[in-house]
């Protein structure tokens, strides 16, 4: 048939699957991803263009002229591309929140990220001691790196601070009470709720005080044989002001020890201060764990990929007898880390106790001040309106932490706003998250916005490659 030729059934016109699979570029794609998975991008998109030519707003011209500029193998290469890129991948954050829970939270520090490769790819010392051959706990060392950051007893660690919640819940009132404020039944992320995860754990939640204020009296009063455990939560990602009042960590810890009951506090993010790092002040009244420890409370657990800048653990200091407790529970196995994880908290903390930690990635962000981040946003600027399709031009602007860390706070920044005269802000926005890597922003008033706040070093460059490389 000629290429001017038209065929009168446009269904004849269809390649078979099995002759589309054979194509080099299509097979390509076969010999890379499998050919089970290829032949279903093949079916369904030919299963499109039926659809098309039934609705009729393919015809038998328009699809000739698609067969013959290979558009079956592009649209096949469009599906490839977008399998490839999915699951976990590295990204680019230029959105200026440092916690981002879309994006994995805290990146960690180099050296930790070879720890836990290193930890991966070999066998590696989990449970037994090198020197004596002896059987140990795979978290000895960490505990023993918590007890002279924080000045803790002791310490393990789970797969998040869900799970330690829930652990600490479960081994101290399971079939019991828990007394905590209703000013801190809070939802986090993914719609978890404190009284959802006590029900869960098999206890009968107590509430006292008022949404605004709570009184140490408050918990004293309902204090009765059934109860279990007093527990005190983290207001993630919100703040309450003005006629508020909430019960001080040492009078918790004191009524706890007089009436026997263990006493716990769920920090969420776990604000941590070390000798020879600037202090995260800028955070606010967040609550610093050390100060936790020191107040007597008996069983404290934050995040590991938060404010710590490690990778995702829950992490649960205090006393040797709670601690061994929370140890012998059998959902302490279930919830307990792996070894990857584990190497990246002990190196983490390592960096912390040598004094190294501004070192770490997320609070060396959290640490820019605005005037550093300005001759970086100008840099950007320049570049990107040295493209003749943008115009970018640098403003003030906020930071924010993240992932429900210091709620209300912001870290004022400079940015740089692009617009394009090619492209919305949206289809702008969207292609960059489509790029190699994925490049991840924000939109505000109708410009794309970059913060250099939350950019890794070397990746400036790339973030003007893929601008660059955007057809």
């Amino acid at each position: 048939m000629s290429p001017k030729e038209i065929h009168p059934n446009p269904y004849r016109l269809l390649p078979a699957v099995d002759d589309a699979l054979r194509d080099p570029t299509i097979a390509a794609w076969s010999d890379e991803l499998g050919g089970e998975l290829v032949a279903v991008f093949v079916t369904e998109e030919l299963d499109a263009w039926r659809q098309e030519i039934r609705s009729g707003t393919l015809t038998t011209e328009a699809l000739q002229e698609r067969l013959q500029s290979d558009g079956l193998q592009r649209a096949i290469g469009r599906r490839a591309a977008q399998e490839r890129g999915r699951g976990v991948q590295r990204a680019i954050n230029a959105t200026g929140v440092v916690l981002h829970t879309g994006l994995g939270r805290s990146p960690v520090h180099p050296e930790v990220a070879a720890a836990m490769a290193k930890a991966a790819e070999a066998y590696c010392v989990l449970e037994v001691d090198r020197f004596s051959g002896q059987r140990n706990q795979r978290d000895d060392r960490l505990s023993a790196l918590l007890h002279r950051l924080l000045g803790c007893e002791a310490a393990i660690a789970v797969n998040n601070n869900a799970a330690a919640a829930f652990l600490t819940m479960h081994t101290f009132a399971s079939g019991r009470e828990a007394i905590v404020s209703r000013g801190e039944l809070v939802e986090i992320g993914g719609s978890f709720r404190v009284p959802d995860v006590m029900r869960a754990a098999g206890v009968r939640l107590v509430e006292v005080g008022a949404t605004n204020r709570t009184r140490c009296a408050d918990y004293e009063r309902a204090i009765g044989p059934e109860t279990g455990l007093l527990m005190k939560v983290h207001s993630s990602n919100f703040k309450m002001l003005g006629f508020i009042e909430e019960v001080p960590m040492q009078e918790l810890a004191e009524l706890g020890r007089a009436h026997g009951i263990v006493t716990a506090f769920d920090l969420g993010s776990g604000r941590i201060e070390a000798t020879g790092a600037r202090p995260l002040g800028m955070l606010g009244g967040e609550t610093l764990v050390r100060d936790a420890v020191a107040r007597g409370l008996e069983v404290i657990s934050f995040s590991g990929d938060k404010l710590l800048g490690g990778p995702q653990a829950g992490i649960i200091v205090g006393g040797a007898e709670r601690i061994a407790a929370l140890r012998k529970n059998p959902l302490y196995r279930a919830t307990r880390l792996d070894k990857t994880i584990l190497a990246g908290l002990e190196a983490t903390l390592g960096l912390l106790l040598a004094g190294r930690g501004d070192e770490i990635p997320a609070r060396r962000m959290l640490l820019a001040e605005a005037d550093a981040l300005k001759g970086p946003a100008q840099d950007l600027a320049r570049a990107l309106n040295g493209l003749d399709e943008f115009e970018a031009q640098v403003c003030a602007g906020e930071s924010e932490p993240g992932s429900g860390s210091a709620p209300g706070e912001y870290l004022p920044t400079h940015v740089v706003r692009v617009t394009s005269s090619k492209r919305s802000v949206d289809e702008l926005a969207a292609e960059l998250r489509a790029s190699d890597p994925p490049l991840f922003t924000r939109i505000h008033e109708g410009a794309l916005v970059l913060d250099p706040r939350t950019l890794l070093p070397g990746e400036n460059d790339e973030l003007l490659r893929l601008f660059g490389e955007l057809k």
